[in-house]
């Protein structure tokens, strides 16, 4: 069953919103950016085109490394990470699950993603 998230950064310039499955677990990666951010993602890879996103383009922040294929998205006013899009699943991304409205995910099952391994 399909269900409705909204989201923002710390300071609101930067807004998403997607449907998708009900979010009972999340994911965390140990590649070197994920381990920094330390960012509990959503377990689901939502499709690019399936997540909204409101924001000035000033405000909506890119960073990139390595291979320049995964693209972390964060806000440039408050510094929070809301989403990016993936380098295994082009085409896909994943939300920061603290970002979501209403979520509480300081019971969920956490599951790691080796991304330090990647390759």
């Amino acid at each position: 069953m399909s269900k409705k998230y909204n989201g923002s950064c710390h300071c609101g310039a930067i807004q998403f919103s997607y449907e998708g499955e009900e979010i009972t677990s999340g994911l965390r990666c140990n590649c070197s950016i994920c381990a920094r951010k330390g960012a509990m993602m959503s377990p689901e890879a939502i499709p690019v085109d399936a997540l909204k996103i409101k924001a000035n383009g000033e405000d909506l922040g890119l960073y990139q490394f390595d291979s320049r294929v995964a693209k972390h998205y964060f806000c440039r006013r408050c510094g929070i990470y809301t989403h990016n899009e993936m380098a295994r699943k082009p085409g896909h991304c994943r939300v920061n699950l603290g970002c979501i409205e209403g979520l509480d995910t300081s019971n969920f099952e956490v599951k790691v993603f080796d991304g330090k391994n990647l390759l």
